[in-house]
């Protein structure tokens, strides 16, 4: 990776015991939200790390991780967490290079994970259902410099099913995943998969039942806990609080 800034980069703000922001290293003021303005135009060409006066606070300019790029999502909609965000990379077999699709656009944060997974090289398309939630999502995926990895369509493919084709993986966050599997098959190519998140049992139940009958393979159910440990001079214990259930994540695999 060059490790020297271009123009019309999007970098991580970092600022001391605060979360990062996202910002263009473009010539000129720009505005950040509501804190003010920076002009980053003096980090073009010069190399990635180094030290920004901004707001009276020294910052560390860095390219944004995928924490970064999570942590300023603007939310709307429920948005699909870290700890399971990781694992339906995992069951959908999603990596460098690959076609994505993804049905339940949200607020953008699953379209993040989705986009910084396949690379510059690969590509996703994000349909939603409703209008309002597909802006939301763009707007934050744009914020996220990777727009141009995506894109997004207004269709409602529960009804109408994924009119993509030769997809390695499907991500599915709806209420009814089972509606869209006889289509999804058909998208994907030989050896792609499929993987579901729905917050119920009896969604799960149903989901896995019909991933079965359309005969994908390698199907799977899991559900991701997750529990912090306080690490201390004294002693190491598990954190009171915990994430708990958030959803149930299935996925299939088209062999045959």
């Amino acid at each position: 990776m060059d490790d020297r800034w271009r123009e019309g980069e999007t970098g991580a703000l970092r600022r001391p015991g605060r979360p990062p922001l996202l910002v263009r290293v473009v010539r000129g003021p720009q505005p950040i939200g509501e804190e003010g303005v920076i002009d980053l135009g003096a980090e073009i060409d010069q190399p990635v790390g180094r030290s920004v006066a901004w707001s009276g606070t020294d910052c560390v300019l860095l390219r944004p991780n995928l924490s970064d790029l999570l942590s300023t999502v603007r939310r709307g909609p429920q948005i699909v967490t870290p700890k399971d965000a990781g694992p339906l990379l995992f069951l959908a077999g999603i990596g460098p290079g690959h076609r994505v699709a993804e049905a339940g656009s949200g607020s953008g944060a699953l379209t993040i994970v989705l986009a910084y997974a396949v690379g510059p090289s690969g590509h996703v398309t994000s349909f939603d259902r409703r209008a309002e939630f597909l802006a939301a999502a763009r707007a934050n995926v744009t914020r996220a410099g990777l727009a141009d990895r995506v894109t997004f369509r207004e269709r409602d493919v529960a009804a109408d099913g994924i009119d993509v084709g030769e997809l390695a993986s499907i991500v599915l966050d709806l209420p009814e995943p089972w509606e869209v599997l006889a289509t999804a098959k058909r998208a994907l190519v030989p050896g792609g998969s499929v993987a579901t998140y729905t917050p119920t049992y009896n969604q799960l139940e149903r989901t896995v039942r019909s991933l079965r009958s359309h005969g994908f393979e390698d199907v799977r159910a899991v559900e991701l806990l997750e529990r912090a440990l306080h690490v201390g001079d004294g002693g190491t214990r598990p954190e009171f609080d915990m994430l708990g259930h958030t959803g149930f994540l299935a996925g299939g695999r088209k062999v045959a």
